[in-house]
Parts: C-alpha cells; structure tokens; sequence
C-alpha cells in the first residue's frame, strides 16, 4: 500500500516553507498521513480474509519516513520500502508518482495497490490516479470498502454524489481510500515490540526512538548500544527495512524531485483573518432584521 509521513497542518508556523516554495519538513511535526490510515485498515482487513497474502508499506521521504513504515508494522503489515534519496526532494504529483511507480515495477506481483484519496499537505487526490496511469492499471477512487476479492476482481463501495454504489474491477487495481472509512486498528503491543528497532540503514545514523511503552523500570526509554545494533541486526534480518534511492528502482533522475515537477511556487504568503470591528446584537426582532439587512446590502447572503 502506498503511506505518506506528512507534517501536522494542525502546527503551521511561519518557517513551514522554504524560500524556494516546498514544505520545510524539518521544521514541522510529522504524522501518518490520516486517509492513509483508513487504506491501511482496508489492505489489513483484506490480509485477514485471505491467508497467505502480505502487506507492505511503501513511502517516499527522507529517512525519519521510516517511521511511517514502523506504524504500519505495529498495526500487522510484513514488510516495507522506503524511497530516500537528495533526487527525490521537492517533488510534485508528477515526479511522485513517477516514483512510487517505478518502485511498485520493482516490487513485482502486486495484485492491489491502496492509499488514502489524498494527503493532509497537497490535498490534490492526484498520486493515486497517477499511479495507476502510469502503470496501465484500473483504478477506483473514492472507496469506502473493498468488499472482496475473488474470482480476479475486486468489489469496492465507494461514495458518489448523492450517494454510494458497488462496482467490480479486475485485478491488478489501484484504490484510494476515503477518510470516512473505517478507521485504523490501534497498534498491536507484540508486533510493536518485534519491530520497535526496525530500521531502514540510513536511520542508524540516528536510531528511532522506541515506541511508548518500550521503557525500563525507570521509565526511560531502552535503545541498544551500537555494538548491539550490529548485533540484532545480524540475528534479526526482518528489522531491516528496504531502502530504495533513484538509481535502485531504475529511475530517470529527470523525472524525479524537482527536475521531474513541472509545478512551480510562485510565491507562498500567511494570510492573518481579523475581524475589523465587532457588533453586539440582542435576540430582539430589530437587532435581527438589522443584521439580515446588512448581510444583503453587503451580498454575504441572498
């Protein structure tokens, strides 16, 4: 399935873009992508109803997006990819689904790709169609629920206007999740103490920090020594996340971050809403009339 580790719109200051208009991600905290987690619920539900099937997270970021994939472990995905390298920052819709294609092409024997309509810092619900022209594949937006898989196809609910209706689609498809889905599963605490120490090679620089509740008595948190790092990896080959750049997924660098987009910021302003004066109105029928009157004068309303 396809994540995003996206920043928390909820905190936007004022050091949120760069001077050449893209997110400043350093500076922002950084979440799940939320329509995303409802894909997640999707694709695990699925794993359920079919034994023997896997699913894997697969992002694009810098190397703390790994976190992304570790949420999605904890919650019963196997595995994960991360794409990190220099030639993928500043990226647009275009340039990212370039790359979240050519890393699925890797990847191989994919009967269903899911995510969320659309993530919290573009809200432009392109990535997924994108993906799924790129890669010559049908698509169905808007789900509300795969209803199942079988017999080569899926069946999907999805909202129209007005209302919702069924729709089957032959395999291999592409589906994007509604944020009115079912929500996530909360994270497992056996799965998040098998993988608390998965990491893709560019974040042993700087290891994660354990999951809440992986302390000692004392309360602080329990990371390993260097020495021991090597150690647990060596016997524990599954905490080592996949950790893909350009050149590992056969990518065209001209097609990739921002030598790839095609979308260029102009210019990037925040924008203070300030009421200019205040009026006090009582619940008399003049005060009312007055005020309806006002708002027609002033076209708000009507």
């Amino acid at each position: 399935m396809l994540a995003k580790q996206v920043p928390d719109t909820r905190n936007v200051g004022k050091d949120a873009m760069t001077a050449e208009g893209t997110v400043n991600r350093a500076a922002l905290p950084a979440i799940f992508n939320p329509e995303d987690l409802n894909a997640l619920e999707q694709a695990l539900r699925l794993k359920e109803q079919h034994p023997g099937s896997t699913v894997g997270i697969l992002t694009m970021g810098p190397p703390r997006a790994g976190e992304i994939i570790r949420q999605g472990l904890y919650r019963g995905a196997d595995t994960g990819w991360l794409l990190t390298d220099r030639l993928f920052a500043g990226a647009d819709t275009l340039a990212t689904s370039y790359a979240l294609a050519t890393a699925i092409k890797k990847i191989g024997d994919v009967d269903i790709v899911i995510g969320g309509r659309q993530a919290i810092d573009g809200d432009t619900a392109q990535v997924g169609p994108q993906v799924a022209q790129k890669l010559g594949l049908n698509q169905v937006t808007y789900a509300e629920e795969v209803l199942s898989v079988e017999d080569g196809k899926a069946t999907i609910k999805r909202v129209i206007d007005g209302g919702v209706e069924t729709v089957e689609a032959p395999l291999p498809v592409v589906i994007t999740v509604n944020g009115s889905a079912a929500p996530c599963r909360p994270q497992n605490a056996k799965l998040v103490m098998k993988y608390k120490y998965a990491t893709c090679p560019l974040e042993r620089v700087a290891p994660p920090t354990a999951p809440e509740g992986a302390s000692n008595a004392a309360g602080s948190v329990v990371s390993p020594s260097g020495d021991e790092r090597g150690a647990l990896y060596a016997e524990r080959p599954y905490l080592t996340l996949n950790q893909w750049s350009v050149a590992d997924v056969n990518g065209d660098v001209n097609q990739c971050g921002l030598a790839g987009s095609p979308t260029k910021v102009k210019a990037i302003k925040n924008i203070v809403f300030q009421a200019k004066e205040s009026k006090t109105l009582t619940a008399s029928d003049a005060d009312v009339e007055g005020m309806i009157k006002e708002l027609l004068e002033e076209k708000i309303i009507g």
